[in-house]
């Protein structure tokens, strides 16, 4: 079982999800983004950075790049797919995810630790956390701002496929606790098969109690157990 890492211009995130899907036992390769052929792959990581600069919008360019094929294939094949931060914006420009990541309701750049409320366990990212399971998990984005529309959201929310809300440290899903203006305190999401997942905040820099928090664990493992299933 293989799990790729796709490498955009601009991407920064990408030695650390190799290095925490490592941890857990995954194989991991890091893939350029003018890669063409990722068959012998099971599962695919989009991580965070600033893929082309996020010149135009954030994912605009890079949903051009020739791997976006390969990550199109394997979304509809079933397998799992995963995008972080800058990875989750280019997973909605490239229509693989319903919604958009816009500017933070302040304006600001956020760089702290978050608190997210697990909603659903029915999706790769989630398969191994409990409902209601409060994780500490690291935020750092400018356009991190989850927007759409009120059927879009209303589907979401009847299939089951908002994954993660924002939430204060007891759980607690309110205004307050929402850090960046994100509908409904949406901080995760899946596809309709449940494999494809975005997440804004970084469970890679969540994965060792040396980091501040090992939170994000739950979350790569569930990813890497779907991987595994798949590559069966």
């Amino acid at each position: 079982m293989k799990i790729a890492v796709a490498v955009f211009p601009g991407s920064n995130c990408e030695h650390d999800v190799e290095y925490a899907l490592g941890l857990l036992g995954a194989d991991v390769e890091l893939m350029w983004h003018q890669e063409h052929d990722l068959s012998g792959f099971s599962a695919v990581v989009l991580p965070g950075g600033f893929a082309h600069g996020d010149y135009l919008r954030t994912g605009a360019i890079a949903r051009f790049s020739p791997i976006m094929d390969e990550v199109a294939r394997m979304a509809k094949e079933g397998l799992p797919v995963l995008g972080i931060c800058n990875g989750f914006q280019i997973l909605c420009e490239a229509d693989l995810l319903p919604g958009a990541l816009v500017a933070n309701r302040d304006l600001n750049f956020i760089c702290s630790m978050v608190h997210v409320r697990v909603e659903s366990t029915a999706a790769a990212l989630t398969r191994d956390a409990e409902v209601g399971q409060v994780l500490r998990i690291p935020l750092n984005s400018y356009e991190g701002n989850f927007v759409a529309d009120g059927a879009t959201l209303d589907e979401l929310e009847a299939a089951g496929r908002i994954l993660l809300r924002y939430c204060d440290e007891d759980g607690n899903v309110t205004d307050e606790a929402n850090p960046n203006g994100s509908a409904r305190n949406i901080a995760a999401i899946a596809g309709p098969g449940g494999n494809v997942v975005g997440i804004m905040p970084h469970p890679e820099r969540a994965a060792e109690d040396l980091l501040g928090s090992s939170d994000g664990r739950i979350l790569l493992s569930s990813f890497v157990h779907a991987a595994e299933e798949a590559s069966r």
